[in-house]
């Protein structure tokens, strides 16, 4: 029986050939579109799933009621590991992203992100490196590992596992150091660096003021989490009050646990913007699947009168309902079959863009594992979905009225297949909509004021700290002296997403929780922003450089000052004297919003000025380039023999990088949705034009005109995508809502998206309709009508 069943679907694809092909090639696109979607949903939500203690791992972090951090003072770690039993390791980390060089005889690397450890991280975090993972001895002793690729350029030749010698930080400087051998980190894994340094201890001279490294635990099994971090926030609280730490506005800072599997998508210190996008391109992906299956099933749903003799023939031979289901489910099954096999082929052959866009090393025989059992599955239900209701109305025909030949199956499924060609079209308005208004609010990120200038301001690389005005000062005679320099300053942190401290400071009696960088003279003017009231530090005023502050804008709101300047500010245990107010400006970008900021030229509590940034004039940015490069010895003597340099307007638009690949995703999905719903459109219009020529026969005997006939033809299509759109709007309205609030910074809604997307789809279901009713039309009525 299933030889014959085979058979006879065999026969009907080759017969309805056209109509076969638009069935297996849109089911084909779509399971192609959910394969590659999954796979990368897959890999974003399964970092670090290598680790053995996976789910034991938590990083500690601070809620300071205005904002969460991940940043913990050295001690914690220490008093965490002597009072809480419940935690098997207690390991801390801090990032080093000083960019400094590493010279070996055989070549020369530039280490940007070297991660120090204590020995638990390294044993948290399940590293390996070369020769296995070794305890240093003492206190001092740090051991120093590479990646693969920096031992391959450093030592070449290198074929046993003895430390080898570095000059670190450029041969002037003489600075050497053995590093062990490479160690490769896991690129699925939330800890990524160039390089690691592992020590017994880190932070020994440091109190509960230096909020400045990472702590993780490893808990014991069936540990309770809230009673744990609980315990934890009193340790914590009775460490700062021991050391008279004054905390300020602190006094709301609570300690909470956050578990190694949100790091990656949706950390509590940060936002869940990452996971918002994974989980969105996997619900596009299902929406491309269940417009395909809604398209298979209206299409064979549709053809139903051609299989309607053959239905009746065989019951009246004595075939069972069953058997004829059975016979049309294989029919499905083999179509299905088909597209899946064709989907693979074509996620492997765009596998390679897929990955270029999102950065990942995706492959069909990585994921092997996931697809083994998922594809059987998905084959299964897409087969369900898109199968059993055809099959059913199929094998349900009755043979009396079959046979007597006055039977028309579309009277009996024309509500069905307007109902899911409605269904089919919303999910298409859907998509036309959100891609209008994710391209819109792209365009804004690029095209909106951001308070700052970041054209022709170049960021030097740098090892040398400038923390005391004087100092930069002989760096800023030079580099002044160079044709097309406008200006030229230095920061802790440049405006590109970089994180910079916080800590309390109190105006008038008031407290509050203020971002702090630490600048010199001309920041503002090197980044162009704009002054509300006061001035900016300026040579002509000593004092500026012992306790003179700036303040932005959101500062002044957060303590109700009206008129700040002059007014007195306290923090890191020094009375700063306001002297402007500057406007806000997005220096994280536009999903975050603008944090209340002090800047001043003397900060105890901030990090090492190492930021070098230039105003040049853009005529001659070249001629710059090539000044600095020839005369950099001179200027720099850390970076004398390595000139490095990046355009700050390259590093703020990496702040919109995931933006961009969901408008180039949501731009592919949606002309995949579209391109889908025409073809269904297209095939299902064939279908019922062929089914209506002795109609548009006998009504252009009559006297209708072609224009009357394909207004006629037109007409039934159009009521359903008018109340495609309507019923599409509302759901567009509230997933685009949903996501531009993930914007501190965003357009506005308005009827326009709405309004093009449905002009659109009408535009396109007019186009497609009438391309097939154009035939049918022009036919000459005596050669349909002749047998009649």
């Amino acid at each position: 029986m299933f030889k014959l069943n085979l058979k006879i679907a065999l026969r009907n694809l080759k017969r309805n050939f056209v109509i076969s092909m638009i069935n297996i090639g849109g089911l084909s696109i779509a399971l192609a579109a959910f394969i590659l979607i999954v796979l990368y949903v897959n890999y974003e939500t399964s970092y670090d799933k290598h680790n053995p203690n996976y789910e034991n791992i938590y990083i500690v972090g601070r809620d300071l009621k205005d904002f969460k951090t991940n940043f913990t003072p050295p001690p914690l770690a220490e008093i965490i590991e002597q009072n809480c039993p419940e935690v098997a390791l207690v390991g801390k980390m801090t990032p080093s992203n000083l960019e400094f060089p590493l010279i070996s005889d055989a070549g020369r690397i530039y280490i940007k992100n070297t991660m120090v450890m204590n020995f638990n991280a390294a044993k948290i975090f399940d590293l390996h490196p070369q020769g296995g993972l070794k305890q240093p001895q003492g206190e001092i002793e740090r051991l120093y590992y590479l990646n693969e690729a920096s031992m391959r350029t450093l030592f070449p030749n290198k074929k046993d596992s003895m430390p080898e010698l570095v000059l670190m930080g450029g041969k002037t400087l003489g600075l050497t150091a053995p590093i062990q051998g490479k160690i490769v980190p896991n690129p699925h894994s939330n800890l990524q660096f160039d390089g690691v340094a592992i020590g017994n201890n880190l932070g020994v001279a440091e109190g509960f003021g230096f909020p400045n490294y990472y702590t993780y635990i490893q808990v014991k099994p069936g540990t309770d989490i809230k009673a744990l971090e609980a315990k934890i926030d009193r340790l914590m609280k009775a460490g700062m009050i021991k050391e008279k730490i004054d905390m300020g506005s602190l006094k709301n800072e609570r300690v909470f646990l956050d578990p190694l599997a949100n790091l990656h998508l949706k950390p509590q210190a940060g936002n869940d913007t990452n996971y918002k996008v994974v989980m969105a391109l996997f619900i596009l992906s299902m929406l491309i699947v269940v417009i395909a299956c809604i398209n298979f099933t209206n299409l064979t749903i549709a053809q139903a009168n051609k299989r309607a003799k053959e239905v009746g023939i065989k019951k009246v031979l004595g075939s069972y309902r069953q058997l004829l289901t059975m016979q049309f489910i294989t029919e499905i099954l083999i179509q299905c079959v088909l597209s899946m096999l064709l989907a693979l082929m074509l996620a492997e052959l765009f596998m390679p863009t897929f990955n270029n866009l999102f950065e990942v090393p995706l492959s069909l025989a990585a994921g092997a594992e996931e697809l083994y059992w998922m594809l059987p599955l998905i084959l299964l239900i897409v087969t369900f979905i898109a199968g059993v209701y055809p099959a059913l109305i199929l094998s349900g025909f009755k043979p009396a009225l079959v046979l007597k030949g006055n039977f028309e199956a579309g009277l009996q499924t024309s509500w069905i297949r307007k109902g899911l060609l409605v269904v089919q079209f919303s999910i298409a308005v859907i998509f036309i909509a959100g891609i209008l208004i994710v391209n819109r609010q792209v365009e804004y990120l690029h095209t909106e004021d951001t308070g700052f200038e970041a054209n022709q301001v170049l960021v030097i690389k740098n090892q040398m700290m400038y923390n005391k005005p004087e100092v930069f000062a002989t760096f800023r005679d030079k580099v002044m002296k160079i044709n097309g320099v406008k200006s030229a300053t230095v920061a802790n942190v440049v405006p590109g997403g970089e994180q910079t401290g916080s800590n309390g400071y109190t105006v008038e009696g008031r407290e509050a929780l203020l971002d702090f960088i630490d600048v010199d003279y001309d920041y503002f003017e090197t980044l162009g922003i704009k002054l509300k009231s006061g001035r900016t530090f300026s040579k002509e005023f000593k004092s500026d450089t012992l306790n003179a502050a700036i303040i932005n804008e959101t500062a002044a709101a957060k303590y109700g000052l009206l008129d700040p300047v002059g007014k007195t500010i306290r923090g890191c245990n020094i009375d700063y004297k306001i002297i402007g107010v500057i406007k806000d400006f997005k220096s994280q970008g536009f999903e975050a919003a603008v944090q209340p900021t002090i800047y001043a030229m003397k900060n105890p509590c901030g990090n090492p000025r190492l930021s070098i940034m230039l105003k040049v004039d853009a005529a001659q940015m070249s001629a710059v380039l090539a000044a600095l490069k020839a005369q950099w010895s001179g200027i720099n003597r850390l970076d004398g023999e390595d000139f490095r340099y990046d355009f700050l307007d390259d590093l703020y638009g990496r702040l919109f990088k995931k933006q961009e690949q969901l408008k180039a995703v949501f731009f592919t999905a949606s002309m995949l949705t579209v391109f889908i719903a025409v073809l269904g459109l297209f095939a299902f219009a064939k279908i019922m034009t062929s089914n209506r020529r002795k109609e548009i026969a006998v009504r252009k005997v009559l006297g209708a005109s072609d224009f009357q006939v394909l207004k006629l033809l037109n007409s039934s299509f159009l009521w359903m995508l008018l109340i495609a759109n309507v019923l599409a709007w509302p759901l567009v309205y509230l997933l685009a809502r949903t996501w531009l609030d993930t914007f501190a910074y965003r357009v506005e809604l308005s009827v326009v998206p709405f309004a093009l997307a449905g002009v659109i789809s009408l535009l396109l279901a007019v186009i497609t309709v009438s391309l097939q009713a154009t035939k049918a039309v022009q036919a000459n009525p005596a050669a349909v009508l002749k047998h009649e």
